[in-house]
């Protein structure tokens, strides 16, 4: 089962700084998956809750079952209106890439199966937007997201690398975009 973390006080949400978006980012693995929604107001971000899927299954396809059941109930408790996945990268391990690539596949399902626009990014452009640098290391990552999002407690590296996708896209307009046309929809 997937365990997660959240904020305890509601004083996470923000007040009078136009329209906020809820915004879920995705870190696919396999094995863990990430997890992290925030709450964007303009240039306001505050940590809603984080967390890890844990695939369950002896097979392939019960592991990834269990990824989409866990992702599916987060997205329904969280009810985010924009979504963010980290882009895969291949490596020399043909089949562990084809394998994150079938997590990913489910990290990218989910939402859209939600209706949600999912937004992706390369790694390099994730660790950029957060600490500054395309080739940080997960531990620069973590205390980064971290001084972001103060008095978060963050379950994880790959809760951390889910929250930094998040702020990527917040960073990176998909979220303002969406806050954009909430706002005239709404007028």
């Amino acid at each position: 089962m997937f365990s997660f973390r959240a904020n305890a006080s509601k004083k996470q949400q923000i007040e009078g700084a136009g329209h906020m978006i809820r915004v879920i980012g995705i870190d696919p693995g396999l094995r863990n998956l990430g997890w992290g929604v925030i709450d964007v107001a303009g240039s306001r971000i505050s940590h809603v809750a984080n967390g890890v899927c844990n695939s369950e299954g002896d097979d392939l396809a019960q592991r990834l079952l269990s990824l989409h059941t866990q992702l599916t109930r987060i997205i329904q408790t969280y009810q985010p209106q924009a979504a963010a996945v980290e882009q895969t990268f291949v490596n020399k391990d043909g089949a562990g890439t084809l394998k994150l690539g079938q997590a990913r596949g489910i990290a990218m399902l989910v939402p859209a199966q939600a209706g949600l626009v999912v937004g992706e990014y390369y790694p390099n452009t994730v660790k950029k937007t957060v600490v500054g640098v395309g080739h940080a290391e997960k531990g620069q990552v973590l205390h980064m997201v971290k001084m972001q999002l103060p008095g978060a407690d963050i379950h994880g590296p790959d809760a951390a690398d889910a929250l930094a996708i998040a702020i990527c896209h917040a960073h990176h307009g998909g979220a303002s975009n969406l806050a954009a046309a909430v706002a005239k929809a709404s007028a």
